[in-house]
């Protein structure tokens, strides 16, 4: 696992319309800015960073990209806490005595030899995806929620696309992956990463952007019921609740409600506001919220 030149590897998309189209074609649809900020990240090698609220696509991207270009998925879930051990790599210290204690009286330079090597090495998503030689794409998923710690740890890796193992050598990336890297905007990300990286902010999508999307993900949906449904959702966005419906729970709504109306029913699109009022729990998920609902659509409890 020591160093070697990162080869040089043609690009996984054409152009623009390339990226919008091959997207397409695993159910995400992007929009103009999305398709050519993934483009720039294929073809400049730079990582991308992409912020917006929770529910939006964001991880759904780097899902899509993935499957776009036949490349692995890797993910580093950030969190609270998270540490270079969970990041990068940590050594199997329960093998490592185990190896020693066979070892018996062997000379410790030999046997420290051994026990640092690749087979006693647990590599974490970061070493993972430096590792691979086949296309990969690297989520960095909330960078947000982790410490500021870990920002200069990715400086290190996203600069360089290397990772240094003290007791083995550097090994530097054969392949660069498509690195994507996911923030709420819970906190103010440094200017140091932010510099490193592309950027992209994506917003709720507009009325006819996620009718589209839920014509591709529920197609049984008759088109007034969908209209409906998103005029819906449109309005719970702009209330102030602690946490607004995603796209993927209004796909939720929509499957949701085809089940529960009849053909006729869905078909003109009414949506009894009981049946709004009973399913309200598919796209909130707070009290309060649900509360909040009821009372500005004039629901009633």
């Amino acid at each position: 696992m020591t160093a070697s030149g990162t080869t040089n590897i043609a690009p996984a998309f054409g152009d623009v319309d390339d990226v919008r189209e091959k997207l397409r074609q695993t159910g995400y649809l992007a929009d103009e800015a999305t398709s050519t900020t993934a483009f720039l990240a294929d073809r400049l090698g730079k990582p991308l960073l992409v912020e917006g609220p929770a529910g939006v696509g964001k991880t759904e991207l780097a899902r899509a990209l993935a499957q776009a270009t036949g490349s692995e998925l890797v993910r580093l879930q950030c969190y609270e806490g998270i540490d270079e051990a969970r990041a990068l790599y940590e050594w199997n210290h329960a093998k490592q005595i185990l190896a020693i204690q066979a070892a018996g009286h062997r000379d410790w330079d030999a046997t420290k030899g051994d026990i640092f090597s690749a087979e006693f090495l647990l590599a974490r998503p970061l070493l993972t995806a430096i590792s691979r030689s086949e296309p990969t794409v690297l989520l960095i998923d909330e960078i947000d929620k982790a410490d500021v710690d870990i920002e200069g740890l990715l400086l290190e890796v996203l600069s360089d696309f290397a990772i240094t193992i003290p007791e083995m050598g550097t090994v530097t990336a054969a392949r660069r992956p498509i690195v994507l890297l996911t923030s709420n905007a819970n906190r103010e990300l440094s200017e140091a990463l932010k510099r490193r990286c592309l950027y992209l902010y994506i917003d709720f999508p507009d009325a006819e952007l996620e009718r589209e999307i839920l014509a591709s993900r529920v197609p049984e949906l008759p088109a007034r019921l969908a209209e409906e449904i998103v005029r819906i959702v449109g309005v719970l966005r702009t209330l102030d609740i602690k946490k607004k419906p995603s796209v993927a729970e209004t796909i939720d709504w929509g499957n949701t409600l085809l089940a529960m109306t009849t053909g006729e029913q869905a078909a003109s699109g009414r949506i009894d506001d009981s049946l709004v009022a009973r399913t309200l729990g598919v796209v909130l998920k707070h009290r309060p919220d649900v509360k909040t609902a009821l009372r500005e659509l004039k629901l009633g409890e």
